[in-house]
């Protein structure tokens, strides 16, 4: 796959850039792509420099729907891996009482990604080949009261993933879901996170490059979420609505 174009969506954020790198030095040019692709420029070009690769930014905003097909065939080239890292996390109490909050969490988080996988999954049949990462996570296992509202659009997100990994199945073309779990970033900046239960930016992205490279259908980055959300799973819900979870 070295020297294959590598879409970065929601290229802002830390795991996105991590990921971004990630391909890079091992080759891969890269689209980044944001709602503000100048806000991309300078760590485009040190990208660049560093790698040896090309690097390329486009305008790109996940809840403008009407505009994700011109977008996608507006690319250089169509890529043969798509990365979706578009996603938001407002705290539970205000979306609970704001309800134009609550609408962009669940159009950030399910809506805009599905819907932009969706399109690059129809080039990516149509030729032949090619990956899907989609960047979901374990909030979306279960409804828990402290993030229901960003929980319900990643199990969204995730149930969409599993029926596109489905569907595709056979036609060359391959959809990896990565749960993350806790991870240090400007989004989770002043959360009490334990610190064996967060991975890094830069682990993420190695879990997602190795996905790819390997074909990995459910990647939870540190292991250990597997087994955390396989209980919680298992709660009967009696019990379960007796926790502060």
């Amino acid at each position: 796959m070295t020297g294959r174009p590598v879409l970065i969506l929601g290229a802002r954020s830390d795991i996105a850039m991590a990921t971004a790198r990630r391909f890079a030095q091992a080759g891969h040019p890269l689209q980044l792509a944001a709602r503000d692709p100048a806000a991309l420029r300078s760590e485009a070009e040190r990208l660049a420099a560093e790698t040896g690769v090309t690097v390329t930014c486009h305008a790109y905003d996940a809840l403008a729907t009407e505009a994700l097909e011109p977008f996608i065939d507006s690319l250089p080239d169509l890529p043969e891996v798509a990365v979706c890292a578009v996603g938001t996390m407002n705290d539970q109490a205000t979306n609970r009482a704001d309800l134009a909050a609550a609408t962009r969490d669940i159009r950030s988080n399910f809506e805009g990604p599905a819907l932009t996988l969706g399109v690059v999954a129809n080039r990516f049949e149509a030729r032949g080949s090619g990956t899907l990462v989609g960047i979901s996570s374990v909030a979306g296992d279960r409804g828990r009261a402290s993030n229901y509202v960003y929980g319900a659009a990643k199990a969204g997100f995730t149930a969409f993933l599993s029926g596109l990994r489905n569907r595709l199945a056979g036609k060359g073309v391959h959809v990896v879901t990565v749960k993350p779990g806790f991870v240090a970033t400007k989004m989770t900046e002043g959360m009490d996170l334990p610190a064996r239960l967060t991975a890094a930016p830069g682990q993420v992205a190695d879990a997602i490059f190795a996905a790819v490279e390997t074909r990995r259908n459910v990647v939870y980055t540190k292991p250990v979420w597997r087994w955390i959300m396989a209980l919680i799973r298992a709660l009967p819900e009696a019990v379960f609505k007796k926790t502060d979870l």
